[in-house]
This record gives structure tokens, sequence and C-alpha cells, in this order.
């Protein structure tokens, strides 16, 4: 798969299959959209593209309205390299882009710096100063032999839908399995390492504090979890907190993500992790001392190591 941030590195083509979208999460749903693009562009021998805006388009045009993303855009650009496509082009979304009108985008875009050979998009598809543009509007170019427009079924544009909707709600209510199930693969949650008070430390659970990549992830309910991550290349299983902390330190400006990684006591300080969340274990809780916090997070140890056959 070849990046492209804008279209000046975008090689000269004889043709290529097209769909147009944000994408976020690229769950289940996303991936049957991208899988025909795929295909059709091995059928024809053309090349198969994403063309995707970042920042998402939502937080340009309504910037008063919080947008949170299942994806940051690190996180879609690693799912995306495993689908098969043979370029993602990135277009960055201003104020100025968003002023462009529906003929512009297609000529400049599509025709000119894309060398659009087919158009795949849904129903409801709309594009351009003031969304002019949509499924009739590119009608009018097929009609004049530019591309071709092939509709994306309106019962999988709403499976899209329902599924965006259904998984940023189970995120949101640490309903991680219904999450992965819709997704894929499981949620992830990517940052890099901060020092934080080392309190785990004195309990026998020495923490990595996560400071994520994007303010507008979407986080998942209070709670503990079972992670995994990738760590120095081995792939490391353990349990993750997040939420306020009120034992240690009851912090009413932010929450906290803290990690412990079973087996594992190297430094990974600045190291950059995406982690994977599979299951909550409980809700977060307020105990009497860090004598009951510590028997606790052995016992969340155990039905971790359980949850992932693992040996104490």
């Amino acid at each position: 798969m070849e990046l492209h941030r804008g279209l000046d590195t975008f090689p000269k083509i004889k043709g290529s299959i097209i769909t147009i979208g944000t994408f976020d999460g690229l769950h289940i749903g996303h991936q049957k959209i991208l899988c025909t693009v795929c295909l059709e562009a091995q059928e024809k021998g053309l090349q198969s593209v994403l063309l995707t805006f970042y920042p998402h388009p939502r937080r340009v045009l309504f910037p008063e309205q919080p947008l949170a993303l299942i994806q940051t855009q690190e996180e879609k650009l690693e799912k995306l390299e495993a689908l098969g496509l043979d370029h993602v082009v990135i277009l960055d979304f201003s104020p100025d882009f968003a002023k462009l009108s529906a003929a512009q985008f297609v000529q400049d875009i599509l025709i000119n710096g894309l060398a659009a050979h087919t158009v795949i998009i849904g129903y409801d598809h709309q594009f351009g100063h003031d969304r002019q543009g949509n499924l009739e509007f590119l009608r009018g170019y097929e009609a004049k032999h530019y591309f071709t427009v092939k509709e994306i079924p309106a019962e999988q544009i709403d499976e899209v839908y329902v599924s965006s909707s259904k998984i940023r709600r189970a995120i949101q209510d640490g309903q991680m399995e219904l999450a992965n199930s819709y997704l894929g693969k499981p949620f992830q949650i990517s940052g890099f390492v901060s020092r934080g008070l080392q309190n785990g430390r004195t309990i026998g659970f020495p923490t990595a504090n996560l400071e994520l990549t994007e303010n507008d992830k979407i986080l998942p309910a209070d709670g503990v979890y079972a992670v995994s991550a990738f760590v120095d290349g081995q792939l490391r299983f353990g349990m993750m907190n997040i939420g306020w902390r009120p034992t240690i330190q009851e912090d009413k400006k932010s929450r906290k993500l803290e990690v412990h990684f079973f087996d594992f006591t190297a430094d990974i300080y600045e190291a950059y992790i995406a982690l994977s969340l599979h299951t909550r274990i409980r809700s977060e809780q307020k105990f009497e001392n860090l004598a009951a916090l510590k028997q606790q997070l052995h016992q969340d140890e155990q039905n971790i190591r359980a949850y992932f056959n693992l040996s104490l």
C-alpha cells in the first residue's frame, strides 16, 4: 500500500477504482466496501484507491460539536495496510478545502489527480462546497464518459451506520467483546508511556502511564480491562485501569490510563504502545486502603490470566 499525503506523490496511472470517506473504525462494514474496491481493481487490472481526509471533516465544519473517534490516524493506517489497497490518499481537510466546489473536486481530484475509472460511493454521499455533490451529480460525469459510478447498496450503507453507532455505544459502556465483533479485531488505545507517581510499584504492580496521541479518541467506561500489546517486538498481556484512581489519588481533572504488563519489568518510558482491549473485568472502585486495593489487583490478575489462559 502506498500512502500519499496529498496528490503530489500520486503516480501517473491508466486508471483507478476509487471510494471516498473517512472510514472511522474500519469495522467489518467498511472492510466489505474496501474489499469490493480491491476486487474490482484486480478484475480490471487497475489501481485501488481510498480517498480520505484529515482531520475529520466534522471537526472543521462543526468545531463546536464534540467528536469521539473510534481510531486515531495511526491506528487507521495500520489497519488499512492489511486490506490490500494499492493507494491511500489523505487530503488535508481545511476551511479552504471545504470551499472547493463539487465540480472542482471532481475535475481536479478525481479526474486529473487520481485518474478515476470507477467511483464507488453510497447513495447518500455528499461532497463539495455546501455538499452540492452527490450520486446524481457524479452520474452526470458518467453520462459524459469520464468515469463509471457504482452505488454501494443502501442496506450496506445502513449496516455501516448502524455498526458505527453500536461500536461507539459498546465502547462507552465497556462492552469490548461486542465492539470488537463489529471491528473485526480488538479496539485499540495508543499513546506514549509517561512517568507517573509510581504508586503502583509500592504495592507490587508497576504501571505504565499512557498519554494519548489524540484527544478526540473515544474512550471506554472506567474500569479494569484485559489488554495486550507488542512491547519491544514481543506480545505482552496485562491489565489496564482507566479512571480517576480514587484510592490512590482522586483527580477530578482528567482520567488516567495505567497499564501493568505481566512478567515484565523493563523500563519503557517514552515508548509508543498500541493497546488492544479484550474485555472489561470490573468497574473502577474506591477501596478502604492500599492493602484492600492490592488484594483486588491480585484477583484481577488471576482473572485476566485465566481469560488469556496464562499461567501464574
